[in-house]
């Protein structure tokens, strides 16, 4: 038989969180983000439950094609826009609409010759210095755009830095609103963490959100948040089994380096699971699993293959026992990949997107 790790995509857990977030934000029309491969869930994968969204914004020329040959007629939006001049051909013939965040970009559509005027989404950097033009810099490049005949619509956008914290969104959005007043154009500013937060305000939602991390079950603002209280539903399970037990007496240690020492007699129990899988290597003693649907923690350290869990909160585990990585065990009970990864030092987003390529993966309802 295969190795029992295996990991599951939701698509009813998909389509969920879909329509909270768009009843987050009413009257907004939503993108449902598939860059970095759907956040790991596989676009091919994700897009049944996906597909309720208003439109899909990516990253690469790659993603936009794998979700036009799904059959996806509506808007597709590159997020970072085009790297090079000839990716606007592309952006042609597949009718794909595009970030422009720079000079050299706005260079390359003026020279660009095409039958069908773009839709471009200007994008302001307000405050994350990343991508965009800055708020003094953002009228100018407008009208640039506005003057070339090879762009039909401009849309505005910026991305906020501190949604998720105390800090919050006002002074970029006060930055975005005084940059941008009086330009014409559809408004596009939230992520997941001003979505959840925001999208009541009717001015700050705008006519498109962009939430990435809440459509695939995660809490934007965790730990002040959990994905439950923002009526998010888990959309990747991680499970295995355990293929040994071991019985463990005071001063045995677990695993390499010996970095966990049994202090009274307990049972161990041997996971089939290891970073090369794509659990995380950092995890240390105390990271939450579940087994047989049982909380309990992991011992010692992750090797390659293989983690140890303490058994001593389920006595009837064996050899075969399901295990629960993170996602939603067989009997209901749920383990938040957001804490799995706290407890690992990183954010749900990194674990979604590092599942190695050697885990099977199927989908379920």
């Amino acid at each position: 038989m295969p190795r029992p790790i295996h990991a599951t995509i939701h698509t009813a857990a998909l389509r969920h969180n879909i329509e909270r977030l768009r009843a987050a934000a009413p009257g907004a029309r939503v993108w449902a983000i598939v860059k970095a491969n759907a956040y790991g869930h596989g676009i091919e994968r994700a897009y049944e439950g996906l597909r309720g969204a208003d439109g899909f914004a990516l990253l690469d020329l790659d993603e936009a094609e794998r979700v036009r040959r799904l059959g996806w007629r509506g808007p597709v939006l590159l997020l970072e826009g085009v790297f090079e001049p000839r990716d606007l051909e592309l952006c042609s013939r597949l009718n794909l609409w595009h970030a422009v965040h720079c000079d050299e970009q706005i260079d390359w559509l003026a020279t660009h010759k095409t039958h069908q005027p773009h839709h471009v989404f200007l994008k302001m950097n307000s405050g994350m210095n990343r991508l965009g033009f800055t708020p003094a810099r953002l009228r100018a490049a407008h009208a640039r755009l506005q003057a070339l005949p090879q762009v039909d619509e401009i849309s505005l956008m910026t991305h906020f830095a501190d949604a998720d914290g105390p800090k919050g969104i006002a002074a970029q959005w006060a930055a975005f609103e005084r940059a941008t007043e009086g330009l014409p154009g559809e408004r596009s500013v939230c992520n997941s963490a001003a979505t959840l937060r925001h999208g009541h305000d009717a001015a700050v939602r705008g006519d498109w959100v962009r939430p990435g991390i809440a459509a695939y079950g995660a809490s934007p603002d965790f730990p002040e948040h959990d994905a439950a209280h923002w009526g998010l539903r888990p959309t990747m399970t991680l499970a295995s089994r355990l293929i040994a037990v071991n019985a463990l007496q005071p001063g045995d240690s677990v695993g390499y380096g010996s970095t966990f020492v049994a202090d009274r007699p307990l049972r161990a129990g041997v996971v089939a699971c290891g970073y090369a899988d794509g659990y995380p290597r950092h995890a240390p003693t105390g990271t939450p699993v579940l087994v047989d649907g049982v909380r309990t923690r992991t011992l010692g350290r992750v090797s390659m293959d293989m983690i140890v869990v303490d058994l001593a909160p389920v006595p009837q585990a064996r050899p075969g026992s399901e295990v629960t990585l993170w996602g939603m065990a067989a009997g209901g009970a749920v383990l938040p990949i957001d804490e799995v990864a706290q407890a690992a030092g990183t954010v749900g987003y990194e674990l979604m997107c590092a599942l190695a390529p050697r885990v099977p993966v199927s989908v379920a309802e």
